[in-house]
């Protein structure tokens, strides 16, 4: 059999089951670390429950993935998760699940693997959103639950340095109402509420404008000139603010990227 018709009826089993994300829809890509409990608390020991180095980590990865050429409008990121929303038109692989699935997990794994000296795998999946009120409420989603982690993972490791196995301390937290675990953390000296906002809320990644001056060789003067790069931001909004601040992000975006 010559190659040419050995290859088309082998591609088939490669592309029979290829899905598409539809023209219109939005795409929200989300990253999970695999394995990082182990990863970050035994092999490596980060701070617990938060680490700078850990959240620069993921900011770092998330800033490569959003200048790779791919269209990212939004990146955020909580404990070791990362969501990416992409440009409407986004259009690289034609919107193949699979390849964006496996080249975002692929890329995040070698960037924060090079980041840690050390391996770490992601892996990624697709939400395909119809309208910008469910973009919205994605990041919403996420926001809520990054506080959620934050008041269970202050809770746990305070238990655990006072000398509480994992199975104790997971005992004693469950069952136990919002109030009660604000109480919990208060009676041993922490006011949630004065936690660092990026404990609660997340790390917000987006482009912004900048002036910066240059040279103009030809006139020998310094003249100033737009630039754009990614901001981290480490004080989110939450709420109707924060459903606010997205929404602006997206209508910004056309300009970005058209």
């Amino acid at each position: 059999m010559k190659f040419k018709e050995l290859d088309a009826q082998m591609r088939v089993f490669e592309t029979a089951h290829d899905y598409c994300v539809l023209r219109g829809l939005y795409i929200i890509a989300r990253l999970d670390g695999r394995g990082f409990t182990r990863l970050t608390k035994k092999i490596h020991q980060f701070v617990a429950p938060y680490d700078e180095r850990f959240r620069d980590y993921m900011l770092e990865t998330g800033e490569y993935l959003m200048t790779s050429g791919f269209k990212v409008i939004y990146g955020y990121t909580q404990s070791d998760e990362l969501s990416l929303l992409f440009a409407l038109e986004e259009n690289t692989f034609n919107r193949k699940l699979r390849k964006l699935n496996s080249v975002l997990a692929g890329e995040a794994s070698a960037k924060f693997s090079l980041l840690l000296g050390d391996i770490a795998s992601f892996d990624c999946r697709i939400s395909q959103l119809p309208s910008i009120d469910k973009v919205v409420d994605y990041f919403r989603w996420r926001q809520e639950d990054a506080h959620r982690n934050a008041l269970n993972s202050h809770c746990y490791w305070c238990l655990r340095r006072e000398g509480k196995n994992v199975n104790q301390a997971t005992n004693l937290m469950s069952g136990l109402s919002v109030a009660e675990k604000n109480e919990l953390l208060f009676q041993r000296g922490i006011n949630f509420n004065d936690l660092p906002l990026w404990h609660k809320r997340g790390v917000g990644l987006y482009w912004e404008e900048y002036e910066k001056l240059g040279y103009n060789p030809l006139t020998g003067e310094n003249v100033p000139a737009i630039r754009r790069g990614i901001r981290h931001d480490l004080e989110l909004p939450m709420k109707d603010k924060y459903s606010e601040f997205v929404l602006e992000l997206v209508g910004k975006s056309w300009r970005h990227f058209s």
